[in-house]
């Protein structure tokens, strides 16, 4: 594996990490995660380089402006680390927020986007979805309360009892975000992003012309299976594909998220 960082145009310091040799697949992690979450589930094929960059705020890569900070900034960034690259076109895809980013990506850059993977979106079109308040209650006790007492808290909101109830997999990331190394970071990201959206309209995805892949498990309250199944239905030809849930067992989720994910990168790099 190599990589390295590069300054993004505003000068923020983002790093990343190229594995493989072949083709150019950028595919990205979720909010709050870093290299290790796409990596995971990421098949080892020959004839595949999956590049990540870490979006700001993430993993190694600095925070930068926190009034900048949004869904259409992190797909910024991954057009200017394919430029840093020197990469014309690749397959672009990613995990929940990182399926954000992709979306943005193929919508406003389709001649750099050669497929797309949408792997448990969280989004379609709207701005602030209900189901993603949670991380916001997770920013708000967090900088109330800090991680010890915010974390207590966290347990008694009705809101992450139901979150708890329908997917304790997601619960499992609220409680996590307490124990994150930054928490700086972590309130900045959280507090803004779940506000946002792609920014692509349905009639954008209607008009996406490229080989597409939907990734999606059941059991998913961040992620519901309801969205991958409209963005499926948005983009012309695109197949959806659902996965065991890591509630119910997370070996079969990452088995079966390669395969689904081979299965499609096989075809684009044929």
């Amino acid at each position: 594996m190599t990589g390295g960082d590069f300054r993004a145009p505003d000068g923020c310091r983002l790093a990343y990490d190229v594995q493989g040799e072949g083709l150019p697949v950028l595919w990205q992690h979720g909010l709050g995660a870093d290299r290790a979450q796409p990596a995971e589930v990421f098949p080892d094929l020959p004839g595949v380089r999956r590049i990540t960059l870490e979006c700001r705020g993430h993993g190694r890569s600095d925070l930068g402006d926190e009034a900048g900070l949004s869904i259409a900034r992190f797909a910024d960034d991954a057009l200017a680390l394919l430029d840093h690259l020197g990469i014309d076109g690749a397959v672009v895809g990613g995990i929940s927020l990182g399926a954000a980013i992709a979306l943005r990506l193929a919508a406003l850059h389709p001649a750099r986007v050669a497929g797309l993977v949408l792997a448990r979106p969280a989004w379609v079109d709207e701005d602030g979805p209900e189901r993603l308040a949670i991380y916001r209650d997770v920013a708000a006790l967090l900088r109330d309360h800090g991680p010890d007492e915010g974390r207590r808290r966290l347990l008694d909101l009705p809101r992450y009892r139901a979150v708890a109830e329908a997917s304790p997999d997601n619960a499992a990331s609220m409680r996590w975000f307490f124990d994150r190394p930054r928490p700086d970071t972590t309130i900045a990201l959280l507090d803004r992003i779940p506000l946002q959206g792609p920014g692509v309209p349905r009639d954008a995805i209607g008009r996406l012309d490229l080989p597409a892949r939907v990734i999606a498990n059941d059991q998913d309250y961040v992620h519901p299976l309801a969205a991958a199944r409209t963005l499926a239905g948005l983009i012309p030809d695109a197949e959806l594909r659902v996965v065991t849930s890591k509630t119910v067992d997370r070996e079969r989720y990452v088995a079966e998220f390669r395969a689904a994910l081979a299965d499609f990168l096989r075809g684009q790099a044929a």
